[in-house]
């Protein structure tokens, strides 16, 4: 399918005739852009058809039939037809991070790697090219999704020795698609100081073997000790040579998600750093998609960068950065989930707790003074209490208040704190394909009754009144909302079995969680989220209509136009 403009002799005589009749009839005329002919979803509350949209300096003014649209043409006006395909809002991804996203598409991608041997084969490549002393960055691998075991390896993960072998002299460090541990060789833990008797620290681990021996893999705050040496080999650049890897990472990370019909992004965790770099990006207009991001900064640096905040709709509506982010867990995959009773394949072991209580109470304390969104990883039982307890001591002072505060992921929860989540307004800030994703091993790690009344609740949230967003956690998973959308709606992994069903959503409650809800859940659900008259033209068009075409089409959904502010971005 081709997206059509002005082209036929039919469309040249309705505009003509749209521009005669203008005189006579009122016309409201003067749109930049008219789609036509479409099947629109536009995720307002009463559920509106439309066939038609007109646009005007980036926002929507006319969501309609195509008669009507008429009025809007005039002799400048770019129509295009889209011949029946699916349009709806664009998709907003809930939860990812923007600056990793770039990362990874820059450097060694593992995620698509069958085993480890195919890993080091990828690294092997890589090594052979870098400079002596160079640091080898990769992203993306899991030891439970290999096709096959190492055969030397401890709680699946591989020994560093087969690493060694290959780059002696060239510290390695390896990022688990989770974000939540690092693979690394000798080299990298002998300049990070690290040998058999360095002690874990809290909340990470040191994975040894039963014989006392370093495997090569650090969990949760354990990857801080490998990569304090590796900030400091970056922090030997200069601080422009800094910025602009980093800018042609985000160049990356924008291009990939206009390809799959994102338009908005939601960042999980930046830096000052990294707000300051993207408000210049934002005030000189170079921001491709609009950004909205959580600040994961000690309570200290926050309070000494309050002047800062909030920072609202900066470059036009690009750029918004008024929320907090805070990991109190692991993931479940490396092990860090914090549970309430230990995991079924590692005995006596309840995850990490990778961030003091105390700690989290005083943030959690500021944000609500400051009017600040304050948004918590939780990804185990445990966590996810803890952290529905700490809200509840803020929100508890005014209920009244709407403050949106948001548990990322809530993966795993005691079915008794979703009517909590309920009772005190949080959010769940959900990952459909989290679920497809971690579905082969989730019993490994939590059994099956665990796993069937807490694991990845996406419908007993809904059913409860909870809000529940949608996001793919990016790069942990790829960005791709169709792959996201078609295991929110039918819980299948490559395997082709569902896991636990019951809890799919439908599919209008997957676009709307996917759209709206994510707008909602920052706030901005007067200016994005649906294709309304007055909200921004942020609209992605796709080959088949995902409320309507069958399970097995979904994934062979293709985008073939995003357009961000009223402007085309991507085509196919």
């Amino acid at each position: 399918m081709t997206i059509n403009l002005i082209r036929s002799v039919s469309w040249i005589v309705l505009v003509c005739a749209s521009c005669l009749s203008s005189c006579s009839n009122g016309k409201k005329g003067g749109a930049d852009t008219v789609i036509v002919n479409a099947t629109v979803y536009t995720a307002d509350s009463l559920r509106t058809s439309a066939e038609a949209l007109a646009i005007k300096d980036g926002i929507i003014v006319y969501a309609g039939t195509n008669d009507s649209a008429r009025l809007y043409i005039d002799e400048k006006t770019e129509v295009i037809d889209a011949e029946g395909k699916f349009v709806m809002p664009g998709f907003i991804e809930g939860h990812g991070h923007i600056h990793g996203l770039g990362d990874f598409l820059r450097d060694i991608n593992l995620m698509t790697v069958a085993n480890w041997d195919e890993a080091l084969q990828r690294l092997d490549s890589a090594i052979k090219l870098a400079k002596p002393g160079e640091w080898i960055i990769g992203r993306g691998w899991h030891q439970e999704k290999w096709d096959k075991t190492p055969l030397a390896n401890h709680l699946g993960y591989p020994y560093k020795s087969a690493l060694d072998s290959i780059s002696p002299n060239n510290p390695v460090m390896l990022t688990h698609a989770s974000g939540h541990s690092v693979y690394v060789n000798s080299k990298a833990l002998e300049i990070a100081g690290v040998n058999e008797e360095t002690p874990n620290p809290d909340g990470g681990d040191i994975v040894k073997d039963p014989a006392g021996n370093i495997v090569g893999v650090l969990e949760e705050t354990a990857m801080g000790l490998v990569r304090r040496p590796y900030s400091e080999y970056v922090r030997q650049q200069t601080d422009e040579q800094r910025k602009e890897k980093w800018r042609k990472g985000i160049e990356l990370a924008e291009n990939d998600c206009l390809r799959k019909g994102i338009t908005s992004f939601v960042d999980a965790g930046s830096s000052f750093e990294q707000m300051v770099w993207m408000e210049d990006l934002a005030a000189k207009g170079q921001l491709q998609i609009r950004h909205w991001m959580m600040l994961r900064e000690s309570l200290e640096n926050l309070k000494a960068n309050k002047a800062k905040l909030p920072l609202i709709n900066a470059g036009n509506g690009f750029l918004t950065v008024k929320a907090v982010k805070v990991s109190l867990d692991g993931a479940l995959g490396s092990y860090g989930a914090w549970l309430l009773a230990p995991y079924t394949d590692r005995l006596g072991f309840f995850g990490q707790n990778t961030f003091p209580m105390d700690s989290l109470k005083a943030i959690a304390g500021w944000c609500w003074d400051n009017g600040l969104q304050l948004c918590v990883h939780a990804i185990g039982d445990r966590a996810n209490r803890e952290t529905v307890n700490i809200f509840a001591e803020q929100i508890a002072k005014d209920k009244s208040r709407s403050h949106r505060w948001r548990v990322e992921h809530a993966q795993h929860v005691h079915p008794a704190e979703i009517p909590r989540f309920k009772e005190w307004g949080i959010i769940a800030s959900m990952q459909g394909i989290h679920c497809t994703s971690d579905a082969p091993f989730a019993p490994k790690r939590l059994g099956n009754e665990r796993c069937k009344t807490g694991a990845y609740m996406w419908k007993s949230f809904w059913d409860a009144g909870v809000l529940v967003n949608n996001g793919t956690d990016a790069p942990v998973e790829d960005a791709d909302p169709i792959a996201n959308f078609y295991a929110t709606v039918t819980r299948k992994g490559k395997s082709g079995i569902a896991f636990y069903p019951e809890e799919r959503l439908s599919r209008e409650q997957a676009l709307y969680s996917y759209t709206m809800a994510n707008a909602i859940a920052q706030f901005e659900e007067k200016e994005k989220g649906s294709l309304v008259p007055g909200k921004y033209a942020d609209i992605v068009m796709l080959s088949n209509n995902l409320l309507t075409c069958g399970d097995e089409e979904i994934l062979g959904t293709k985008i073939l136009m995003t357009m961000v502010g009223g402007k085309v971005k991507y085509r196919q």
